[in-house]
């Protein structure tokens, strides 16, 4: 509630050579709708979001989290209204019929944006049958790089928390990239710390030479495993890395460990996620990590909104000019 209200907001004024002053303010989407799984309390962060960013939303919850979530929409409609917004701003669909889901999603004339919350098929069935626009993400397929020039007690640190702290969540480390030059003294670093928190690794037969771990698949390298399971892979090179993520990676978030200022420029600038970092973890991309308060989702797209969507991604904008006269003709 404390943060900044976008609505309204100037941005990009100039002045032209004929006097006119044009720029662009700040409005609300209109509708948003979102269809979401097992989390309750993403019903209280997108309803509390929307309003803020002045539009109304739509809420279906998925099975698992009907009941929590249904009492919950009750609350926040309940202190809508005693807030004197219109308590209808917030509706949620007491229904967990699946083909009610497919009449929200064909629902354009009445909604602005869709946002899915949830795994794969949730995401890929709203990316199909949706008619009104949709801002995606949330799958995360997220690798940490460690370079040959990395401190490897910061990697040690880096790793076990984007693997270990919630294994479940979609910005949680898959895959691990370890350069081959130091890998035979990493590797058994990482392996005991990962292994003592309960980390099955997935290596590939040159890891295997290091370190204890099952084979990994080439599938496994495009996989979400939302678990404590990890892909090892070991690389020859910062390119090679590189080019991993760029077959494998889901957009996500994608990590570099490295004491050298042109491998990590060389990273930032080639790594494709909405969100890259530099010697820290995967795990801070998040709305709240990143000053934008709670989130409606994390996008993977790049429209209309990528990374953390906070308010200012809940909004959009019209252009405004301001005249004295003047005239075109």
């Amino acid at each position: 509630a404390a943060l900044p209200d976008p609505l309204g907001s100037i941005e990009e004024m100039t002045t032209r050579p004929n006097g006119l002053q044009i720029g662009k303010m700040r409005v609300p989407l209109g509708v948003v709708a979102t269809v979401y799984e097992s989390r309750p309390n993403v019903t209280v962060d997108i309803a509390a979001i929307c309003l803020k960013s002045g539009n109304a939303v739509v809420l279906r919850s998925g099975t698992d989290a009907h009941g929590s979530s249904q009492i919950l929409a009750e609350i926040v409609r309940r202190e809508t209204a005693a807030a004197g917004l219109p308590e209808d701003a917030v509706q949620f669909i007491d229904s967990t019929d699946r083909e009610e889901v497919g009449a929200l999603l064909t629902a354009h004339e009445y909604i602005d944006l869709m946002v899915p919350r949830g795994g794969a098929d949730l995401i890929r069935r709203v990316r199909d049958e949706a008619t009104m626009p949709v801002v995606a993400g949330g799958i995360g397929v997220c690798h940490t790089y460690v370079d040959v020039d990395a401190d490897l007690d910061m990697a040690e640190r880096i790793v076990v928390d984007a693997k270990t702290v919630r294994p479940s969540v979609c910005n949680a480390m898959d895959t691990l990239l370890v350069h081959a030059g130091i890998a035979e003294t990493f590797l058994p670093q990482i392996a005991g710390a990962l292994g003592s928190r309960g980390v099955t690794l997935h290596v590939d037969d040159r890891a295997a030479r290091l370190v204890a771990g099952l084979p990994v698949t080439p599938e496994d390298y495009d996989r979400e495993w939302l678990s404590l399971d990890c892909s090892v892979r070991i690389v020859s090179s910062l390119d090679e890395a590189l080019d991993h993520i760029a077959v494998h990676g889901s957009g996500h978030s994608e990590a570099i460990v490295t004491d050298s200022w042109s491998a990590s420029q060389q990273f930032l600038k080639t790594a494709d996620a909405s969100a890259v970092f530099v010697n820290a973890s995967t795990y801070f991309n998040d709305g709240g990590q990143f000053g934008l308060g709670c989130e409606v989702g994390i996008s993977t797209q790049k429209m209309h909104a990528r990374g953390p969507m906070g308010l200012r991604e809940l909004t959009s904008y019209k252009w405004i000019v301001l005249g004295t006269g003047q005239t075109r003709g």
